[in-house]
């Protein structure tokens, strides 16, 4: 029997969408409630009594949205933002809350053409699916469901948060947002090159949300260092991303 491959073995488990319809983009706004509000307290829960959270960036964002097969839970999800003007009339949201710690230098030396940028942002992992058995409540204390999983398809977990980056590196494919900006969490660019994936600090860090800076990286750059296995995973959520994508342009 042949061995199965990083992309078949997620595959099993999990489903990654371009969410457009309402509930699936409601599923998406739930899992950030879920994530910032509840558990990191990065937003008041006063500010989301419908226990939804979303901005006003969401409405000209696009979203993907990772689904677990057997329970049809929402488990991950992530968001690409783009731009239609200048740094002054339509900013990034890193451009709006950390212009501060941006690096000036760097930007003028991309000299980037402001349609082709993006920013990644808004990327969770429901707690359900990163929790370890008997670790059910999150840090309010509000006890988080279960999932009953075999020993194998908890291995897929921690794929849940590298498939929707994956998801939204398809997305700037798709859309030719392909000068990406994220702020990051410092673990991430290096769990990020631990995977081929090597981005370019663009600025200081900052206290947002957490300690965080800015970081930059092209679609191109990132799928010519990709991993042979994650590019296999990739080219399978390009697959998925891109065929609900297709359908609604």
């Amino acid at each position: 029997m042949q061995d199965m491959t990083l992309a078949d073995t997620f595959q099993e488990y999990f489903h990654v969408d371009y969410a457009t319809s309402c509930a699936q983009k409601q599923d998406v706004y739930r899992i950030r409630y879920n994530v910032y509000c509840e558990e990191f307290q990065f937003e008041s829960t006063d500010d989301f009594p419908d226990e939804i959270e979303f901005d006003a960036y969401d409405h000209q964002s696009r979203h993907c949205l990772v689904t677990h097969r057997a329970t049809n839970k929402p488990a991950g999800c992530v968001r690409l933002v783009p731009t239609y003007s200048n740094e002054v009339r339509d900013p990034l949201p890193l451009e709006k809350y950390c212009s501060s710690s941006l690096d000036r230098n760097l930007l003028d030396y991309l000299h980037l053409e402001r349609s082709t940028l993006c920013e990644i942002s808004r990327l969770a992992v429901d707690g359900a699916f990163r929790k370890r058995p008997g670790e059910q409540d999150n840090s309010c204390g509000k006890f988080v469901e279960p999932i009953h999983s075999s020993e194998q398809e908890l291995r897929t977990y921690p794929l849940i948060a590298v498939s929707a980056f994956l998801a939204s590196t398809a997305l700037t494919d798709l859309t030719g947002r392909t000068n990406v900006f994220m702020m990051m969490e410092p673990f991430l660019p290096r769990l990020l090159e631990r995977s081929g994936i090597k981005v370019t600090r663009a600025g200081r860090d900052i206290d947002y949300h957490g300690i965080r800076a800015a970081y930059f990286i092209t679609t191109d750059y990132a799928l010519a260092g990709m991993r042979a296995d994650l590019r296999g995973l990739y080219d399978a959520v390009y697959e998925q991303v891109s065929e609900s994508f297709e359908t609604m342009h």
